[in-house]
């Protein structure tokens, strides 16, 4: 998995509306988080909810956040539905022989990273760990969990 202090590969994948991202473009606006994940890991399906509470914070000047998919986007719209996720998700093609999971050296999900706009990956992780995740929050200006929650240090990814 690429480290933070490396350059981010840039991305041109489908989104799961049927547009096109590019990294590039969305760093001219700010920095970036990308989660990437499998709608079968039980630690994406832990993870993520969390993150969809940065997400608010990201429209409010934070860093845009978006999900890379390894699933069909049939799946990837249930999982959506189902854990309440409505971050953009771009997909990462199975076909196309996961291009964005190749480049980024993925091995196991989530894997997450924070992107400067100048393209120098600032922050990444895999699995999940509360205190990281909690440093993270930072960035988008609010803490992905709620203050009565009890949860586990870690989760292996």
């Amino acid at each position: 998995m690429l480290e933070a202090g490396a350059r981010a590969p840039n991305l041109e994948l489908e989104t799961l509306e049927g547009g096109r991202f590019e990294l590039a473009e969305q760093l001219s606006r700010g920095s970036v988080a990308l989660v990437f994940f499998k709608i079968s890991c039980p630690t994406c399906q832990f993870t993520l909810p969390f993150l969809e509470r940065l997400y608010a914070s990201a429209q409010k000047g934070g860093p845009a956040l978006f999900g890379v998919s390894q699933d069909k986007p049939e799946a990837t719209r249930d999982f959506s539905q189902h854990f309440g996720i409505r971050f953009p998700v771009i997909l990462d093609k199975a076909e196309e022989k996961f291009p964005a999971s190749n480049a980024y050296r993925i091995t196991n999900v989530p894997s997450l990273f924070l992107i400067e706009a100048d393209g120098r990956i600032a922050w990444a992780l895999n699995g999940f760990h509360k205190q990281e995740l909690e440093e993270l929050g930072k960035r988008f200006g609010r803490s992905p969990f709620l203050q009565d929650e009890h949860l586990p240090a870690s989760r292996p990814g």
